[in-house]
């Protein structure tokens, strides 16, 4: 059995203002290339399949059309649960009908799907709240999956009867996979545990260098992080959504964060993005291997002291999506800013880093006798680590000073 393990589409989210739509129609048809190379049974989706709670008609569309050519004509079974971006009633609405294609969604921690068989024949044969088991067309032993999506701290309460405590999360979550361990999963077929939370090895660091909007489930409703050991022994395979990089957290069994299909933040500049190939057996992993994607524009950082330099390595760059920093005295001039956007039509954001200046001139006190435009000089500089305002600024100011005496 051959199991395809992607994660974090995020379909419909933009760079800044820089639209991505349709590098991911690019990269989630290599994926499904990938699927139909490699023959797989299953596709496994963990989490975050649309960029917020309220898709466009656009994404929405690239998603079932992307799910529907993963099934392979209810042939091949997928699963897709939802992630902390997405809405888990949007996220089901469609089941009824996906089901036909051997289309599987879960939005909720609790959700117990419908026994159902496909013409491809694609069948779950037992279900149960976070559980199931299929039988695949080309498989003589089952695939188990006990899944479990994102929910909010509320929902987690209402759905898995979580109470009030540090550990609450954690320790139901146990309780709850082992319950469904011991009920369903034994050597006979290949069991998997998909899921989409913060998930660590005991005692390693957090991650660094993760987008700015996967942080705040770090730790969700005050619970710490879900670790490695509070999973089943019986499972073979954890398939992760959550973290935007490939990560396998522990190896026994294989914990792994597939990574999202492109990089969707400056944090994962010069990351490859990746699926991951399963080989599966009754009662083992056989391997699970790493496949590089080659579809969208690679995102980059730069870092220079003159604009000439920056303009330079813009032109050297033009197919990815880039950030520079631009380190000098003063801040940028509109003209700069112009010179730099002009030379890059993929240049999300400019960043001016100005030169520490000497503490001791920071310290001085402001003489309130001053003009008014040497007060403002001698306040920008107090607010902004002793710079000089531009004279750029100095001339806006003229112009409000000049407007105000002639009003």
């Amino acid at each position: 059995m051959k199991i395809l393990h992607t994660a974090d589409w995020h379909i419909g989210k933009k760079l800044d203002q820089y639209p991505r739509l349709e590098e991911q129609r690019l990269v989630l048809a290599e994926i499904c290339e990938i699927a139909e190379r490699e023959n797989v049974d299953a596709v496994i989706v963990a989490g975050d399949l649309f960029d917020n709670f309220n898709p466009s008609s656009e994404a929405t569309e690239l998603l079932y059309t992307t799910l529907h050519r993963l099934s392979a004509n209810g042939t091949r079974a997928v699963v897709a649960i939802a992630g902390n971006h997405d809405s888990p009633e949007r996220i089901q609405v469609p089941d009824a009908l996906a089901r036909v294609c051997g289309i599987i969604f879960v939005g909720f921690p609790n959700t117990e799907v419908s026994k159902f068989c496909t013409q491809g024949k694609v069948e779950v044969v037992r279900s149960n709240k976070g559980f199931m088991e299929l039988s695949l067309p080309n498989a003589d032993f089952p695939l188990r999956i006990i899944h479990t999506p994102y929910a909010n701290e509320q929902r987690l309460k209402t759905f898995l009867g979580i109470e009030d405590s540090e550990d609450a999360l954690r320790d139901h979550l146990q309780s709850h996979w082992q319950q469904l361990a011991d009920q369903y999963l034994d050597d006979k077929g290949f069991n998997l545990l998909a899921t989409h939370l913060y998930v660590m090895k005991k005692g390693d660091p957090d991650p660094e260098e993760e987008p700015e909007e996967e942080r705040p489930i770090l730790h969700i409703g005050g619970a710490q992080a879900i670790y490695t050991e509070n999973f089943p022994k019986q499972v073979h395979y954890v398939a992760l959504g959550h973290l935007h990089r490939y990560h396998s957290v522990d190896k026994n069994p294989p914990v792994v964060y597939s990574s999202s299909p492109l990089a969707y933040s400056f944090s994962e500049a010069n990351q490859n993005k990746q699926v991951v190939l399963l080989d599966a057996a009754p009662g083992k992993l056989i391997s699970y291997t790493p496949i590089e994607l080659k579809q969208g524009k690679k995102l980059k950082r730069g870092k220079f002291e003159s604009i000439n330099e920056a303009i330079t390595w813009l032109q050297e760059n033009e197919n990815d999506l880039v950030e520079i920093t631009i380190v000098s005295d003063n801040y940028l001039e509109a003209a700069d800013k112009k010179r730099l956007n002009e030379a890059h039509s993929g240049l999300i954001q400019i960043i001016p880093q100005i030169r520490r200046i000497n503490e001791a001139e920071q310290a001085a006190e402001i003489d309130l006798s001053l003009s008014i435009e040497k007060l403002f000089g001698e306040y920008f500089k107090s607010k902004n680590k002793g710079q000089e305002p531009s004279e750029g600024l100095m001339e806006v100011l003229r112009e409000v000073l000049g407007t105000e005496e002639e009003g």
